[in-house]
């Protein structure tokens, strides 16, 4: 009897693993909550559109090139977009959700690749419409040309600053100003770690290459203070940081435009990993992550884990990954012999250890600092399901709490519908401030990961 495998995401690493699969011969289901196949960065839009000039020849050929290998070996392929997984089921079971239609799906070998999610950073005046993640803005512009607004200011670290910043103008937004938390004297000093990938050196220099001809210009060591409006974002505040991301309100500078792009880097997904109890550990950038041997393995028989999810190293990085996963299937059912995949392992890894190399250059300058929780005043929303003051959290701190689930307790935070998705970074960097450990109590996410809707509940029984 054919083993069934299931992988839960359709992201680089989620289809390069049910790629790699379906090369040794062997059916796989793979689910998404998109309606489209291939993450934020290769799925494209949603229709077919005339043309999208802002995007990067070279990101639409991958893009390109992504589609048509799922399409040769979709035949092997049971693709379920728009499909939650809300946990699991019992053994080897997992209650997925589709049209407000609740069902289970069984497997006997399960791959985990579920991306990661933007990190978001609380600050006054966060919350005003205009005010958004860089990577929303990319799945706007990628899903058929819809820009955000028309004058535009970029803040936070990393990357992704500049690439979103390209983007933008290249659809027509006028972009004032991009503004990089990390010194440039930071980044100089990680330069060796970046030839690991000499390519990806020169595109990210060509990029700023193109902005200075635009004369937009970019600022390092600044960022965020605070965004202002009535209804809808007018202002935004920006100042140079301190070594620790602590703004000089002295020397502020305010823009009036009508969006600004936010981002401050990303925490893996891991929630599904948790609720299978996989063994985790707390990483400083990704969070809490599930621990994996060589061939992402889990401590859970049966269950992989590949790409974001378990370390945040890029689109390649979660291909090879995906790749990997599925070679530890392949060989297990039979279909590949141990010493052929050991051999592609090993190269697998050399790969792997060099763009580890080239994300912790920037992980080194691009590592939130602690001066950031210092930007939300007494009355912003931390946690907005709860509607959780900045206020009520450090009331809670002043009266002995000491570890984010003692917060929880105390204040609501993390408990609403996202399940801290939102708010958890905030709380947790702010323990850290007051120098309790991170590792101390780490939010445990709940059953059903996403809210069952009515509708689902009156039609099913499971």
């Amino acid at each position: 009897m054919a083993k069934k495998i299931v992988i839960v995401g359709a992201g680089p690493a989620g289809m390069s693993a049910a790629i790699e699969l379906a090369r040794n011969g062997i059916y796989s289901t793979v689910i998404d909550e998109a309606p489209k196949a291939g993450g934020v960065i290769y799925r494209g839009p949603w229709r077919n559109t005339p043309d999208m000039p802002h995007l990067d020849e070279k990101l639409k050929a991958s893009m390109d090139k992504f589609q048509q290998e799922y399409q040769s070996y979709s035949s092997f392929i049971n693709l379920q977009t728009q499909t939650r997984v809300l946990g699991p089921l019992g053994n080897n079971n997992l209650l997925i959700t589709h049209d407000h239609q609740l069902t289970n799906i069984e497997y006997d070998h399960l791959i985990l690749a579920t991306g990661c999610q933007e990190r978001s950073i609380p600050f006054k005046g966060w919350q005003l419409p205009g005010v958004m993640l860089l990577g929303a803005i990319q799945l706007q512009l990628k899903s058929g040309l819809v820009r955000p607004g028309n004058k535009v200011v970029i803040a936070g670290s990393g990357p992704l600053l500049v690439l979103v910043a390209c983007q933008l103008h290249k659809a027509g937004c006028q972009v004032e100003a991009i503004y990089e938390a990390a010194k440039f004297s930071a980044i100089a000093k990680e330069t060796l770690a970046m030839l690991n990938r000499p390519q990806q050196v020169l595109d990210g220099l060509s990029m700023m290459w193109y902005l200075k001809q635009q004369k937009i210009p970019l600022h390092y060591g600044w960022g965020l203070v605070k965004a202002e409006g009535d209804n809808q974002l007018n202002e935004v505040m920006v100042a140079p940081y301190d070594g620790s991301w602590l703004p000089d309100k002295s020397k502020a500078v305010t823009h009036t435009v009508d969006t600004l792009g936010v981002g401050y880097g990303f925490a893996a997904r891991s929630q599904l990993a948790q609720l299978l109890e996989l063994d985790v550990e707390y990483d400083h950038m990704s969070g809490a992550i599930p621990k994996v041997d060589k061939w992402q393995r889990s401590s859970v028989g049966g269950v992989l884990c590949a790409g974001d999810s378990v370390k945040i190293a890029g689109a390649d990085a979660a291909i090879t990954e995906g790749k990997i996963a599925a070679k530890a299937i392949a060989c297990e059912l039979g279909k590949l012999d141990h010493a052929t995949a050991e051999q592609c392992i090993i190269a697998f890894h050399r790969t792997l250890s060099r763009l580890y190399r080239f994300r912790k250059a920037f992980d080194n300058t691009s590592h939130r600092q602690l001066g950031l929780v210092s930007l939300p005043d007494d009355e912003t929303v931390i946690c907005r399901c709860e509607q959780v003051k900045k206020k009520s959290i450090d009331e809670a701190i002043a009266q002995g709490c000491r570890d984010i689930v003692t917060l929880k307790m105390r204040t609501r935070v993390t408990m609403g519908d996202c399940q801290g998705k939102t708010c958890a970074h905030y709380c947790y960097d702010r323990m850290k401030k007051e120098g309790f450990s991170q590792e101390i109590g780490l939010i445990r996410p709940r059953f059903p990961l996403d809210p069952i809707p009515f509708s689902a509940l009156m039609e099913n029984e499971v």
